[in-house]
């Protein structure tokens, strides 16, 4: 379908790609990872035709369409938003015009004119071309769409440019999905969405009828939708077989495996360098001397690819907090004529580490802001327990960063005792390299002073932390060094996000905001969503306020270690098998490695019958770990459907 050969680009001197060729089929589900700046973007932007390369070349097929949602906001004309979004049936549109002009000329014409008889065929090929491109059911798909981005039937009126730009982006992405084009390219889509849209978009690109490439840091959402893994680093692309679970796993063998091939070529280097040196001078060696010079020149260096320094990052150790650190009492809060929630009680208790989700205007955001002190309400009491000492980080505070200092004197103003020796190491896992820590606060776009006010976050010594969406403007590294942090953390926190692989590994409970309601879960996001639809049809299991009883907890604990129980018994088998084959693709992979060194070789097709021996053995090895890639695929798809189904 489309067809990337030799492309190569640069950007501020620096190499992004060299050479990368590729083909995008016509149902491929591409992730693109790496560190940010690596060029994920920029591959985008050349695949949607908006840059040129350098050299190479990117061929589509005549049929093929692109639909691109960059990463920054997309503004819209200011229609009503239902108007706005049928804009992607422009080519509908058309021809119903030409239809609808067709027949008024039919009715100037006599039935037994030819021309009548043309315009009716032409009347009856654009009512084909109605029907092929499925006209009749243009609204409920532009329903369907708008509603599944959670925009509700109210909102189809409203002009669009009274909606925020998180949502421009939700109308922007719901133009892509309608006009339906052979390939849709997705920069960071997850970032403006709440979980119940984004399990929506995930169903839907999963089913979706053509091909998608994605950016995301959003690992659980490259996990469910990626079939192949692109991974820039270093000015190459390398292509893993599977989602970024496999890359993840697949990406460390290989190194495993180029650091094994870089030892015995050094040894080979060694050996043949000694014959070199002890024979140099002897006229009987002179010909072998001579030969192995060559092969020394002509021979492909292996090198490692960069290995990021692993950086660790511990929160400064908090007073710890009496048993009840934050509690609020029949609270109630409006926006002029709408109520964000009345009545509303909770209770956070010392060690809690809760995900606060539900649906974008259910009051997520509003309630952590009461938390933190900054958010005024109508109705009731907010209560802070004994030592609590609340931190609290939201995207607008990246606009209260003093514009006049540099990155590292902004962190050094605050920072006390021994973490004052780390502070660009700090800065460095939250993608500040180098002379960028001596940068000014006013010349930072958006997404680094949001990473420098959640770095700044990190440093009070606060028992209760409150965030955000704090992960919005994080890489894949720097998600993973706040994720240990946190759980390493020995105070509460609460934070306000979607991305459940972030998440599921460091929370213990989920409060769900729904219009007019909260929810109180026990365990992790993945858990929240499998319980959740069974608990929704029994109310008297919603926990609308305060803590769960002891006998819910005894009776969660009771189920949890049945599940555990029968989840092993489940995985056991499969595991087993994935071990096994595991091996075998590293088998595979070092021989194939080894034949292909065999094969570069300029005297390798001179060596006859031994020679057809070696590339017969080459192609059966690469179809058998054809077979191994989709088994392997095969059985984590198995194992992750049985985690989610026994959650």
């Amino acid at each position: 379908m489309i067809s990337i050969d030799r492309l190569t680009m640069q950007y501020g001197g620096r190499t992004l790609f060299a050479g990368f060729s590729h083909v995008i089929g016509p149902h491929d589900r591409i992730g693109l990872v790496g560190a940010n700046g690596s060029g994920k973007t920029t591959l985008l932007r050349l695949l949607a035709g908006l840059t040129e390369p350098e050299s190479g070349t990117i061929t589509r097929a005549r049929y093929v369409t692109v639909g691109y949602l960059p990463q920054e906001i997309v503004l819209t004309s200011g229609k009503p938003l239902y108007d706005e979004a049928a804009l992607a049936f422009d080519t509908i549109l058309d021809i119903e015009a030409q239809l609808e002009e067709t027949r008024q000329k039919l009715s100037s014409f006599d039935p037994a004119d030819p021309e009548h008889s043309e315009l009716l065929e032409i009347a009856g090929e654009l009512q084909h071309k109605l029907e092929d491109l499925d006209a009749f059911r243009m609204k409920s798909k532009i329903e369907r769409v708008l509603m599944g981005l959670g925009f509700s039937t109210a909102d189809f009126r409203r002009p669009t440019d009274e909606f925020s730009g998180g949502w421009q982006m939700r109308i922007a992405l719901a133009k892509i999905l309608l006009r339906e084009p052979s390939l849709i390219l997705l920069d960071e889509p997850t970032n403006h969405l709440d979980l119940e849209s984004l399990q929506w978009l995930e169903e839907y690109l999963a089913a979706y009828n053509g091909a998608v490439v994605l950016v995301s840091h959003d690992r659980a959402f490259l996990d469910k939708l990626a079939k192949t893994t692109i991974a820039l680093a270093n000015a190459s692309l390398d292509v893993y077989a599977g989602n970024y679970s496999f890359y993840e796993k697949e990406s460390e063998l290989r190194r495993t495996q180029a650091e094994q091939a870089l030892k015995q070529q050094q040894k080979e280097i060694r050996r043949t360098q000694e014959f070199i040196d002890r024979f140099r001078y002897k006229a009987t060696k002179a010909r072998q001397v001579q030969s192995r010079i060559k092969m020394l020149e002509k021979m492909d260096q292996i090198e490692l690819p960069d290995q990021e320094e692993e950086v660790r990052f511990h929160f400064p150790r908090p007073k710890p907090s009496g048993a009840v650190v934050m509690e609020l009492r029949r609270v109630s809060k409006r926006y002029g004529e709408k109520t964000i929630f009345t009545d509303l009680s909770l209770v956070i208790e010392r060690g809690d580490r809760i995900a606060v989700v539900g649906v974008n205007g259910a009051g997520k955001s509003t309630c952590a802001r009461i938390l933190a002190g900054i958010e005024p309400f109508e109705a009731g009491e907010r209560i802070t327990g004994h030592n609590t000492v609340t931190a609290y980080f939201a995207q607008h505070q990246a606009e209260e960063l003093d514009l006049s200092k540099e990155v590292l004197q902004t962190l050094d103003d605050i920072a006390t005792g021994e973490i004052r020796a780390k502070l660009r190491t700090l800065l460095g896992s939250f993608l500040f390299h180098g002379d960028d820590v001596f940068k000014s606060v006013k010349v930072l776009s958006g997404g680094e002073k949001s990473r420098l006010a959640l770095a700044k976050m990190l440093l009070q010594p606060a028992n209760f932390l409150i965030m955000d969406e704090p992960t919005n403007h994080l890489d894949m590294r720097s998600k993973t060094v706040l994720q240990q942090a946190l759980g390493e953390y020995g105070g509460t926190f609460m934070i306000v996000s979607h991305d459940r692989a972030f998440l599921d590994p460091i929370v213990t409970r989920v409060f769900e905001f729904s219009p007019g309601k909260l929810s109180i879960f026990p365990g992790n996001v993945s858990e929240y969503l499998e319980r959740k639809e069974s608990l929704t049809s029994d109310p008297a299991r919603d926990i609308p306020s305060g803590r769960p009883g002891a006998a819910t907890e005894k009776e969660r604990k009771r189920q949890e270690a049945e599940r555990r129980q029968l989840l092993s018994r489940q995985l056991k088998p499969l595991r087993k098998e994935l071990d096994a084959l595991e091996k075998n693709i590293a088998a595979d992979e070092a021989r194939v490695r080894d034949l292909q060194t065999a094969m570069a070789d300029p005297d390798f097709y001179k060596m006859g019958e031994e020679a057809k021996t070696t590339s017969r053995e080459y192609h059966a090895l690469r179809s058998r770990l054809e077979g191994y890639y989709e088994r392997w695929a095969e059985l984590s798809e198995a194992i992750e459907e049985i985690r989610r189904s026994s959650a």
